[in-house]
């Protein structure tokens, strides 16, 4: 059978998966925060599985590996956010968890709302999900779209339409818990798919296995094998860019491009992920193992091997690509045998889907939940009106990103990279919630909405000063505002400070640390940013003439010796330190001592 016929055959099995999961959540979720947040329910391996896939997007699948053929072994710093992704997690995920199960929040506004006694602070938090939940899902489904034309032909629009279509019906189908279990196989796919492309890459004939691409990555031209500086100013960028041809990946742009990523676990979405956990047992092992381990031994070894391999392959004649875009979707029509190429292409689209599936269920719930419920029904809708209308507004959020997608691709670009950016903002507010960081709510909405514009400003306007990405000056600004509303003397009234006493009494008791937990946590102090100094961030343009082994360059070589580092780190980090793990204790007190403050239906 050729290609074409296997794509379509692994195709149609996914769709029948994702299908059953979609229709069997249809007839068991009957409750609001059932269909929204999985009952609260969501079990250890689905939550482990999806939530890794969900942090990885398609962008890592077809985007990562053209982005390092374009611009060589600098941009390949990109995938140590298997590291910085989770580190939101280790930071925020455990303790948005508790707080949910005491106050029963559903959405990540309620808890703001709740915890700094401003309905500004929702509004604000609505504001960022539907621009996240709708532009990063036009990113995927688009994305999707070219792929299926490159591989199987078919036009871009009805691609698109397709696979918004069996993304559409089994998250609006089953909710959040069909998302989860069909990101288990998604999670496989995901990773599956990026080792064999790898594989089928090295292994081509014109390069010859690891010892031919050693030998071609000896010639290749130092620019691509090196960070080219630690920062550049302004008007230096721009040169760099014009000559080079590229983005300027200095030491300081590899380090706030990291911050940007950090802000997919800490977007309304994973806010909602976290409330829908049966328990944070699975948190540690997700962060350490399944994102820090797994996927970074896929992007560090396999989707490299993709990005310079496609060098190699076009500056020897075989290939050619126009775009790096491009890059994937060609290795995959000229490698890949017939069966394989379905099963690849089929790790794309999951790729895809399990990014675009939450942000389409998340977004539909917080416009239900925060809009919808609170203030147009004005509380007073039962648990099927909330499920049905939950299920417009998904409706609503998935349309809306086929319409920017396919008739708004200049914007598509600019938001779908804001997206993550926005998400980073959010660690204002989680901030204040999760560790008390001490400053009003006024401080923190206006932090919150001056670190959004200082984000558009600095990605459109002024673009990256001091080659720094527009993540770092968005929470930059945000957090010099919050504070500086405290340092003029602005207080929050006795009732948000009352609130706000009551639940930094209950985490620091339930989440208190041991003795070896709390010295691990200072010792942790000290080494994660050590390991950013030198692992990502200034510090990292050490590795252009560093140790090599086993063939790698130098600057390759470096990489991934911080990311094993990086797993050690990590699992300081979440099981040492205690900042991801759960006791029996824990658990019972935050089944037991429940304080209710979300009416649900």
């Amino acid at each position: 059978m050729s290609g074409t016929t296997w794509v379509y055959i692994m195709l149609g099995i996914y769709t029948i998966y994702a299908f059953y999961w979609g229709i069997k959540g249809y007839v068991t979720e009957k409750t609001s925060a059932g269909y929204a947040i999985g009952g609260r329910s969501i079990p250890f391996i689905a939550f482990l599985m999806a939530a890794t896939a969900a942090s990885f997007s398609g962008w890592t699948f077809i985007g990562h590996p053209g982005l390092i053929w374009r611009d060589g072994l600098a941009y390949a710093f990109a995938s140590f956010y298997v590291l910085t992704i989770p580190i939101t997690g280790t930071f925020f995920a455990k303790r948005n968890w508790l707080l949910g199960k005491r106050y029963g929040f559903i959405t990540p506004g309620d808890m703001f709302a709740y915890y700094y006694n401003s309905e500004t602070a929702r509004w604000l938090t609505v504001a960022t999900s539907f621009l996240y939940s709708m532009f990063y899902t036009a990113v995927q489904l688009m994305a999707s779209a070219a792929l299926f034309h490159w591989v199987a032909g078919v036009p871009v629009t009805f691609g698109a339409i397709f696979m918004a279509f069996i993304c559409w019906f089994y998250v609006c189908s089953g909710g959040m818990k069909a998302s989860a279990w069909v990101g288990v196989l998604q999670f496989v796919l995901l990773v599956g798919g990026i080792i064999l492309m790898g594989y089928y890459t090295i292994t081509a004939p014109e390069i010859g296995g690891w010892k031919g691409m050693s030998e071609a990555l000896q010639k290749l031209d130092r620019k691509l094998l090196e960070v080219p500086a630690v920062l550049f100013w302004t008007e230096n960028a721009a040169a760099y860019a014009k000559s080079h041809g590229t983005v300027m990946w200095t030491s300081l742009m590899c380090l706030t491009y990291m911050f940007a990523l950090m802000g997919i676990q800490s977007s309304p979405a994973f806010t909602m992920w976290n409330f829908g956990q049966k328990s944070p047992a699975p948190l540690a092992w997700q962060q350490t193992f399944m994102s820090t381990f797994v996927v970074g031994f896929a992007l560090f070894y396999f989707t490299a091997f993709q990005g310079m391999g496609a060098k190699i392959l076009e500056l020897k004649g075989v290939l050619q690509f126009t775009k790096d875009s491009d890059v994937v979707p060609i290795l995959m029509k000229t490698y890949l045998p017939p069966f394989v190429l379905g099963l690849v292409f089929l790790g794309a689209i999951a790729a895809m889907h399990s990014t675009a599936a939450p942000y389409i269920n998340t977004g539909g719930s917080i416009l239900l939940r925060d809009v919808y419920w609170r203030y147009l029904r004005r509380q007073q809708a039962g648990h099927n009106e909330q499920i049905w209308v939950n299920r417009l507004l998904a409706t609503v959020v998935t349309a809306a990103a086929l319409v920017v997608g396919l008739h708004s691709t200049a914007a598509l670009v600019i938001l779908g990279a804001l997206a993550t950016a926005f998400g980073f903002v959010q660690y204002i507010y989680l901030l204040g919630v999760n560790w008390g960081f001490r400053f009003p709510a006024v401080g923190a909405n206006l932090g919150v909405l001056a670190g959004m514009v200082a984000v558009f400003l600095t990605y459109y306007v002024w673009p990256n000063p001091l080659s720094m990405h527009c993540a770092f000056w968005g929470l930059f600004t945000g957090l010099v505002v919050a504070y500086l509303c405290r340092r003029v003397g602005v207080k929050d009234d006795p009732e948000t400070l009352r609130r706000q006493q009551e639940l930094r009494a209950f985490l620091n008791d339930i989440d208190a640390p041991s003795p070896s937990g709390r010295a691990w946590r200072q010792a942790m102090k000290w080494i994660v940013p050590i390991w950013y100094f030198f692992a990502i961030g200034p510090a990292c343009i050490l590795g252009n003439s560093s140790f090599s082994f086993a063939g790698f360059p130098a600057l390759w070589s470096w990489q991934i010796a911080w990311w094993i580092l990086g797993i050690v780190m990590m699992w300081a980090l979440t099981f040492k330190a205690e900042m991801a793990t759960c006791t029996d204790r824990m658990l019972e007190r935050a089944e037991r001592e429940t304080m209710i403050v979300v009416k649900e239906a």
